[in-house]
């Protein structure tokens, strides 16, 4: 009886440590979101897009509100300047101000090139979700940092078959990750650095997206983030269709 009871307790204790190495991959992407994102955010930042004949900056200031609120306008260069975007659950819009019209943006256009850049506006916008769209796993680890591979869900509407995210042990944020489609090859790579204090938390001041398909060499796009702040008060209606237009003067 002893030794019955002595193996059922093994047993169990050998499935609880099973379930918690499972799901500590999901537990450090949550993590990671929460410091990225915040319950709330409002960054300021600047993008610039390098190419072998020059390059092109951008300025902007980004809100967003949960995981289903984002407002976006563009304040430089004067050509671009009052262009706003409005994320609202699964609906994106934008407002330019040279036609005076709101377009909605649909679906099928979530992973084209946002403002010409190597991001898209899913990266912007963040409609994808890694703890949500995505099953992780923790592949290596070392004294500074966890790689963890990334697998989307058969059901999530996502391009990118896999992912290869290294996590920094101090700042429990990213240093690089690497995009695969889903035949397994390499499409591109974005690099986080310049961690310094930002908005009461420690965050990345410099995200560079890489392209890495053939004949796009030469390409990338970095974002230089001039300020942040986090978890503070937002005003409703800044979320709101109305906005896009009123707010892009």
């Amino acid at each position: 009886m002893r030794y019955l009871l002595f193996l059922c307790l093994f047993i169990l204790f050998l499935a609880n440590t099973v379930q918690g190495q499972a799901t500590e991959p999901e537990a450090l992407l949550r993590q990671m979101e929460e410091r990225l994102y915040g319950d709330t955010a409002m960054i300021r930042l600047a993008m610039v897009v390098g190419t072998r004949r020059g390059e092109r900056r951008m300025e902007m200031d980004s809100y967003s509100s949960g995981r289903d609120r984002n407002f976006i306008k563009i304040t430089y260069p004067a050509k671009d300047r009052g262009i706003t975007f409005l994320k609202i659950e699964n609906g994106l819009w934008q407002y330019v101000p040279r036609i005076e019209k709101i377009i909605k943006i649909p679906a099928a256009m979530m992973l084209q090139s946002w403002m010409g850049s190597d991001f898209s506006n899913d990266d912007l916008i963040r409609e994808s979700l890694l703890s949500r769209d995505y099953h992780s796993r923790l592949i290596t680890e070392d004294e500074t940092t966890w790689t963890l591979e990334l697998t989307a869900h058969p059901e999530a509407p996502v391009v990118w078959g896999r992912l290869v995210l290294i996590l920094a042990r101090e700042y429990l944020l990213p240093l690089k990750v690497d995009y695969y489609d889903e035949n397994n090859q390499l499409i591109r790579t974005l690099e986080y650095s310049g961690f310094s204090q930002m908005g009461g938390r420690i965050y990345p001041s410099r995200w560079l997206m890489t392209p890495r398909e053939a004949g796009q060499e030469g390409r990338w796009t970095r974002i230089d983030v001039l300020a942040a702040a986090f978890d503070i008060e937002i005003p409703a209606d800044l979320f709101s269709k109305q906005a896009l237009q009123r707010l892009s003067r």
